[in-house]
């Protein structure tokens, strides 16, 4: 790290390019006191700030925690692809907690809160939780793909132990991914010879350094953007593809049973692309600002107030990523809407019996039947069944 910055103008630029594409925390703490109180956002501004953050993390708390209790108190949720949802709403939660507080204390303060540990700490945090859940995303998009265009490849014996591994190795490769920013990410000093003030931030890299500036822009928007929608989208043009040739070439004698399968199949594309395009419409205003701030400032950067207001913007747009998807699923599948509601009134009235008992279930097979289709439709709803025999066996 040098020990000179060449002028305080570019230790500005340095610093709003030297985080994360998605952790812009200096952007508006550095506007308003380098550039003139003409930026400093007022009381009314900093107060609907403080309660836009306040109201992600508790939508956001509310909706992924829910989700979670659902799976682990219904046997019925406890299945191969709810691994995944679930491991998307702890990645969710874990943003939630650390990062999205941490992000707003930046509209408050003059300098960088939380030492040296914290800035490696909340960097680290932050890039694992945006692995986990683009890299989620694209593993249940491969589920899928396997799902409907080649289901006689399933194995069924061992497939929650290996659907747990998968999960695991996704948070493991974001982890790993966020390590270099762990071990690069520090304090460093900034001064305004004219203010005759300074003030500390965190960045992942010596701010003196514009080619890694564009270089770190880059990679991140790759990795953690491009590449992965890239790869969900091939795998939804199969689906597509599959799905569209199979209304064509139902069997007649099965024609009822097949349309059904090809529905189902439908519902569980549609819900897993949802969530996809809500993680692309999301991030992607911070990454076109962090991309645009690494390649076009040199020596100045853009203090507008239009750009300043972008730039909040596109923070909390990011941040809602990690709120909106049980509220998705809330609203796309019936099934996981009931729970939910049960969730909500628990202290009011005790949920039924989330099974039939074996008397119901012997005392005539069409009720037994109607049973096992009720507890699976939460399945078909969120990520579906494998086939229409083993919808039992998913959300």
């Amino acid at each position: 790290m040098p020990a000179n910055f060449p002028s305080a103008n570019q230790s500005m630029s340095s610093v709003t390019n030297g985080t994360l594409s998605f952790r812009s925390w200096n952007d508006s703490a550095v506007f308003h006191r380098e550039e003139g109180a003409d930026l400093s956002p007022g009381f009314e501004v900093l107060a609907t700030i403080s309660v836009t953050y306040a109201l992600i993390i508790s939508v956001g708390l509310l909706g992924n925690t829910i989700l979670i209790k659902v799976f682990f108190k219904i046997k019925s949720m406890q299945t191969v692809p709810n691994i995944f949802i679930t491991s998307l709403a702890f990645g969710d939660l874990l943003l939630l907690l650390t990062c999205v507080p941490v992000d707003a204390s930046r509209y408050m303060v003059d300098t960088w809160l939380f030492g040296r540990i914290g800035c490696k700490v909340i960097s680290f945090i932050q890039l694992t939780s945006v692995g986990v859940s683009v890299f989620t995303l694209t593993v249940l998009s491969a589920d899928r793909y396997r799902a409907i265009v080649k289901p006689l490849e399933l194995q069924t014996s061992d497939a929650v132990l290996k659907t747990c591994g998968k999960a695991a190795c996704v948070w493991i490769i974001s982890m790993l991914l966020a390590t270099p920013e762990a071990v690069f990410s520090d304090l460093y000093e900034f001064s305004s010879p004219d203010k005759n003030s300074s003030f500390q931030a965190c960045a992942p890299y010596p701010v003196s350094e514009k080619i890694l500036q564009e270089a770190h822009s880059l990679m991140c928007f790759l990795v953690f953007y491009i590449v992965p929608l890239s790869i969900i989208s091939a795998y939804y043009f199969l689906i597509a593809k599959t799905l569209y040739k199979s209304t064509f070439n139902m069997p007649a004698e099965e024609h009822s049973h097949a349309r059904k399968q090809i529905e189902s199949r439908k519902r569980v594309a549609k819900t897993v692309l949802v969530l996809v395009a809500l993680f692309a419409f999301c991030w992607l205003p911070n990454h076109i600002l962090y991309l645009y701030r690494s390649f076009t400032y040199d020596t100045t950067v853009n203090s507008s107030v239009l750009h300043l207001s972008a730039t909040i913007f596109a923070r909390i747009l990011a941040f809602s990523n990690s709120c909106v998807n049980p509220f998705a699923l809330y609203w796309l599948s019936r099934s996981f809407r009931q729970h939910f509601k049960k969730q909500i009134y628990c202290c009011k009235t005790h949920p039924p019996p989330t099974q039939p008992s074996p008397t119901h279930s012997s005392a005539t097979g069409i009720t037994a039947i109607k049973g096992n289709v009720q507890m699976s439709e939460i399945s078909i709803g969120l990520l579906g069944a494998y086939d229409m025999k083993r919808e039992s066996d998913s959300i």
